[in-house]
């Protein structure tokens, strides 16, 4: 077991390619706290991970200082430590040209993808530096390394998120910490085919071919699966990733080669 007695906690971890780390580093010995608005959804959550005393769902929005402070708090009171953040919440939940965005949907884009993972890591530092040892791991994008129309706030947060790993990286690696992004192509959730539905319908197409289209992009022809993102995540929280910090590591089937 690549984390055993590890301790993750894992943003927006009910669902999608939160749920799928959480169960791979379940599945690997650590003990995982999972993070959600929800409570149904937490507990379905826990149910699917087979409710191991390992797992914990603590309720609580990551884009709220107090909520991802407390969430921090109680993973170390309940296990003692922490050893892993995962930065995951994230997500482009509107469309629009730059001509009529609104400030709301600016600032919205910016607090759900990158403010939100300054919060966590943040607060996780306080422990993990005192420890001399963590892993930070962002959830970044593919759209984080080029461009993409009609979400721009999502680009953007999504290129800050891949300099804040960067700077960060470089602040911390003497103390034993190390910090990288995952920057995924396309995965299919069920906030990815909310959001292509939305997209779809601007654009005058259907979700499936919106989606299909976004696939095409990649050299591999196919969405990626949770499951892919989440093993590049073990091997960023394992000893196996230890001389790996300040990346952006790209889990696309190709995309970003283009």
């Amino acid at each position: 077991m690549q984390l055993k007695d590890k301790v993750a906690l894992v943003t927006g971890g009910t669902r999608g390619i939160g749920f799928g780390i959480a169960a791979a580093f379940l599945a690997e010995g650590a003990s995982v706290v999972i993070t959600g608005r929800s409570q149904d959804k937490g507990d379905k959550a826990l149910a699917e991970l087979g409710q191991s005393e390992r797992a914990v769902f603590m309720a609580g929005d990551g884009t709220d200082r107090e909520s991802i402070e407390a969430a921090i708090d109680g993973t170390v009171s309940r296990f003692g430590r922490i050893d892993v953040l995962v930065n995951n919440i994230g997500g482009a939940d509107a469309f629009a040209p730059v001509a009529v965005m609104s400030d709301e949907v600016w600032e919205r884009g910016l607090l759900f993808n990158l403010t939100s993972a300054f919060y966590a890591s943040r607060k996780a530092l306080q422990y993990m530096l005192s420890q001399q040892h963590g892993r930070i791991i962002n959830m970044s994008s593919v759209e984080g390394k080029h461009g993409k129309p009609f979400i721009v706030q999502y680009v953007t947060a999504k290129h800050a998120l891949n300099g804040f790993t960067k700077g960060l990286s470089k602040e911390v690696a003497a103390e034993g910490v190390t910090v990288n992004a995952i920057c995924p192509g396309l995965v299919i959730t069920d906030l990815i085919k909310e959001s292509a539905a939305a997209a779809a319908g601007s654009a005058g197409v259907s979700a499936e071919a919106f989606l299909d289209q976004y696939a095409a992009e990649a050299a591999l022809g196919r969405a990626i699966t949770p499951a892919e993102v989440a093993a590049m995540a073990v091997l960023l929280a394992s000893d196996a990733g230890s001389g790996i910090t300040g990346a952006l590591l790209s889990v696309d089937g190709g995309t970003a080669a283009y």
